[in-house]
């Protein structure tokens, strides 16, 4: 064997040795993930950024605020500095990171009511039993719990708040990209389909002064709404009409607006939905769908969140993520033609799918 191979052969087996190496990180820190998001929870839970506030902080003082252990509280307070939450400077003082301060209920920003929310063990049982939910295509949480995930929600209040809170901050980033997304101004009315507590939609009426809406959701969605229209001064511009869009959807608007609902549900399922839109959708009217569309092969464009969002859907409430194709499908199969798929910017992974009626003989 010359000194290339011998070269050649010791370069392919570091190679190799890196490609294991950097396997098993992936693996460890996979594996690792949930008690991250415990990590969170704890944080959240004990008010630990709140505590900490606005400049350095020993560990203990916070220890002694939060009715903690001090050496327990260092730990924690370390933990959340590996993720990335705190930074450590001196050793034992902590200060928040801008990531970390999302944590903070009081933000309008604030992320701490969506990770309540995705640590909440309700949320997690289910998740137990993927295998099962796999192997079955059977929601997991509907054997674990007896009922539908929402049919839950409605009997438990509080986790209901919770849930509705942190659906609200998880359109917050939404609602700033979509009034600029969209040629609002060729619409008059806006009705927003399970639109909960009105964040979307106050969004799009405070950035377009000519459009009024309506926000169509249960009694139990409908619950912060009245606060937040009252809060943005567009209670006088919007209705608020609570009912089942699986049995029908108030007419009058021009745009329906359906954001993060259909992946909630079934193929049939947001047939019926679509076709409720349909049944009320003026000519000209436009059926705005905001969702993810997942691309046809796996390519990278996604960290993984939305395939792992797709099989929370499946543990958990029945749905799924779709990929332009699908959305093609339940669209057509509502008498609605899909006209435009266009990512959202300063929204990833959302997408505005637009849809108006087939033409008859179509």
């Amino acid at each position: 064997m010359t000194n290339t191979d011998v070269s050649g052969a010791a370069d392919a087996a570091e190679a190799a040795g890196a490609a294991d190496a950097a396997g098993r990180d992936l693996i460890g820190r996979l594996a690792y993930g949930s008690l991250a998001a415990q990590t969170l929870r704890a944080a959240v839970r004990l008010g630990v950024m709140e505590l900490v506030g606005d400049a350095p902080r020993p560990a203990a003082d916070v220890a002694t605020e939060a009715a903690a252990g001090a050496g327990a509280m260092t730990r924690l307070l370390r933990a959340l500095a590996g993720l990335g939450l705190l930074s450590e400077q001196p050793p034992g003082s902590f200060s928040v990171t801008l990531a970390g301060a999302l944590l903070r209920p009081g933000r309008p920003d604030s992320l701490a009511s969506f990770v309540r929310m995705f640590t909440e063990p309700m949320m997690l049982r289910a998740w137990e039993h993927l295998d099962d939910s796999v192997r079955t295509g059977r929601t997991a949480f509907d054997t674990v719990f007896g009922t539908d995930f929402f049919s839950h929600l409605a009997q438990h209040p509080e986790l209901s708040t919770e849930f509705n809170a942190a659906m609200s901050q998880a359109t917050a980033e939404t609602a700033a990209a979509l009034p600029h997304a969209l040629d609002f101004g060729r619409y008059t009315s806006v009705t927003d389909v399970g639109g909960g507590d009105g964040t979307l939609l106050a969004a799009v009426l405070a950035a377009h002064p000519g459009l009024t809406g309506v926000l169509l959701d249960t009694s139990e969605g409908l619950a912060g709404a009245p606060d937040t229209l009252t809060s943005r001064g567009l209670a006088e511009r919007c209705s608020l009409t609570p009912g089942d869009f699986f049995q029908t959807v108030p007419a009058g608007s021009d745009l329906y607006l359906v954001k993060s609902v259909l992946h909630d549900w079934t193929d049939d399922q947001a047939v019926t939905i679509l076709s409720n839109c349909r049944k009320v959708l003026p000519p000209g009217g436009l059926v705005l769908i905001v969702e993810p569309v997942l691309p046809d092969v796996v390519d990278g464009t996604d960290a993984g969140a939305t395939y792992l969002t797709d099989l929370n859907m499946l543990v958990n409430v029945g749905g799924r993520e779709r990929t332009r194709t699908d959305f093609e499908e339940v669209c057509r199969r509502a008498g609605l033609t899909l006209t435009s798929v266009t990512p959202l910017a300063k929204a990833a992974p959302f997408t505005l799918i637009e849809a108006t009626a087939t033409a008859t003989g179509d």
